[in-house]
């Protein structure tokens, strides 16, 4: 199992805040770019990410086309499509996933949904 010190992560401004404040009470270092850098473009919230070797939590789309179509850096996305779920719901799923497969949300571009867990690691 991970250390809590092994990862670390940004949250885009939209993302559901109970899941950040769940993450940091579970002992994980979050930024929350709605605290601390609210309305800034996608790309530079992708660079803060990059910057602090972070894993983007996200539950924006428009990230694919980032690092896909647009091939820019980053350290690893998870987008976050749990539709139809409490914040309670999507923390628990959230935080399953990083504890049970957080080495892998490394470097890959990674899409939760309510059936199932893609990962594509980056080329």
């Amino acid at each position: 199992m991970p250390k809590r010190d092994d990862y670390f992560f940004v949250a885009d401004e939209n993302f559901d805040f109970a899941v950040v404040k769940q993450l940091r009470e579970s002992g994980f270092s979050v930024v929350a770019i709605a605290e601390s850098f609210s309305s800034i473009p996608d790309t530079q919230v992708l660079q803060i990410a990059v910057d602090r070797k972070a894993i983007l939590l996200t539950e924006d789309k428009d990230f694919g086309e980032l690092v896909h179509r647009l091939r820019m850096n980053h350290c690893g996305i998870l987008l976050v499509r749990l539709l139809k779920m409490n914040s309670s719901e999507k923390s628990k799923r959230v935080m399953d996933v990083i504890i049970k497969q957080g080495n892998e949300l490394i470097n890959s571009f990674s899409v939760l949904s309510n059936e199932q867990l893609r990962i594509r690691p980056a080329k």
